[in-house]
């Protein structure tokens, strides 16, 4: 240890005896400007700065990921959107362009020549004339297939007495079909102007000569509002064919008085409306048998006389 000798002088310093304590001199009190760090106190603060500096490294990659996934969890959904509203662009376009032309076409079909009745198609006319129909189609060729209206001109050649039904469509390019049912006559009946056949529904249709076998009818007065017509013409429908052949007249005073004539003279009490198709097939049993008269006004006790 080095002393200062009273003059000022500096002292030699003084021997250390050996195995005596080493003084250290420890940093002074109070953190002064000349405070001491030893090697562990500096490595622990080194370390803490570390850990310090890697969390916060650790934090600002944490956030940086953070953002990035929310900015593509963003444009992912933005692009969903993104092309709906596109995709919506482009089909209200379309419709907006197909509507366009569309419209532009009909009005093309519609005013102009390009598609219209050149030929006029006539199906299921036997006893109607084609000149009849054609008069009742009353469409001028050349006419634009969609200026024709083609419920009315069905409703035209329906009126023709011979016509039960008429159906007429378009036939693109340059066509028109009118397809014909014709009445079928059932019944006969003579009037001062001739004979008049009627359908089953009790139309009069016609004034001509009679199929052969076409039975004759005796009511009041026959038309498809007549009761006893109507009964007449549901016992006639109902007959068989070879049954019905044989037929020659039905009378039908009123509906519960109903009597066929066969063309043999062989007379049959039908009676009411009742049961007819159980009386038409007992009817056709019973005409095997021998007899003037059939009654089957009481289908379950016919008898023969």
């Amino acid at each position: 240890m080095t002393t200062e000798s009273p003059g000022g002088d500096v002292a030699e310093p003084e021997a250390q005896l050996p195995g005596a304590p080493v003084e250290v001199e420890e940093p002074p009190a109070g953190g002064g400007p000349t405070d001491f760090e030893g090697p562990r106190r500096r490595a622990r603060r080194e370390r803490a700065e570390r850990r310090a500096a890697q969390e916060r490294a650790r934090a600002i990659e944490d956030a940086r990921r953070e953002a990035k996934r929310r900015l593509a969890g963003a444009q992912a959904a933005a692009k969903p959107a993104a092309r709906r509203a596109v995709r919506g662009l482009k089909v209200l376009a379309a419709t907006v362009l197909g509507s366009i032309l569309a419209t532009g076409l009909g009005l093309v079909l519609y005013f102009t020549p390009v598609m219209s009745a050149r030929s006029i198609v006539i199906e299921g006319i036997q006893a109607v004339s084609r000149d009849e129909v054609l008069a009742a189609v009353a469409v001028r060729p050349g006419t634009p297939l969609l200026q024709i209206d083609t419920e009315r001109v069905a409703d035209r050649v329906a009126t023709i007495r011979r016509v039960a039904s008429a159906h007429v469509q378009r036939e693109y390019p340059s066509s028109l079909r009118v397809t014909i049912a014709e009445r079928v006559p059932v019944a006969v009946k003579d009037y001062p102007d001739g004979p008049h056949l009627f359908d089953r529904d009790g139309v009069d249709f016609a004034t001509a000569p009679p199929p052969a076998a076409l039975p004759y009818m005796d009511v009041d007065d026959p038309g498809p509002a007549d009761p006893p017509t109507n009964a007449a013409l549901q016992v006639l429908t109902a007959l068989s064919p070879q049954v019905g052949g044989q037929v020659g007249r039905i009378a039908a005073p009123s509906v519960s008085a109903i009597t066929l004539t066969l063309t043999d003279g062989r007379i049959v009490v039908w009676g009411t409306t009742d049961r007819t198709d159980e009386k038409a097939e007992k009817l056709a049993a019973l005409l095997t048998q021998p007899g003037h008269t059939y009654d089957l006004s009481s289908p379950d006790l016919p008898t023969v006389k």
